[in-house]
């Protein structure tokens, strides 16, 4: 794996751990996928409204984040919010 790629990764994870509460539960994975690498990010699910931001703000400054680091390396980065992951803990056991 590229350490350009890695660098991203890190940055991302880092970035999204100072914004929740629950810092333990930030997991960014990697996938790499023709033409771009797309990092899929999953939170708790009581801080997905903090990584969101106001009408999407801090998802989209972290995207401009990407976009940048990709443009010096001339590769295409994508942030996704795994929201399937969060439907699940939200759902808990049923009695």
């Amino acid at each position: 794996m590229n350490m350009q790629i890695m660098n991203v990764q890190i940055m991302i994870e880092q970035v999204v751990k100072s914004l929740v509460e629950d810092g333990d539960q930030v997991s960014v994975t990697l996938v790499e996928e023709p033409g771009e690498t797309v990092l899929e990010l999953k939170v708790a699910a009581r801080d997905v409204g903090k990584v969101i931001g106001k009408q999407g703000r801090t998802v989209r400054a972290m995207r401009n984040l990407l976009s940048a680091a990709g443009a010096r390396s001339n590769k295409r980065f994508a942030l996704e919010i795994m929201e399937d992951q969060i439907v699940e803990e939200e759902s808990g056991p049923r009695s």
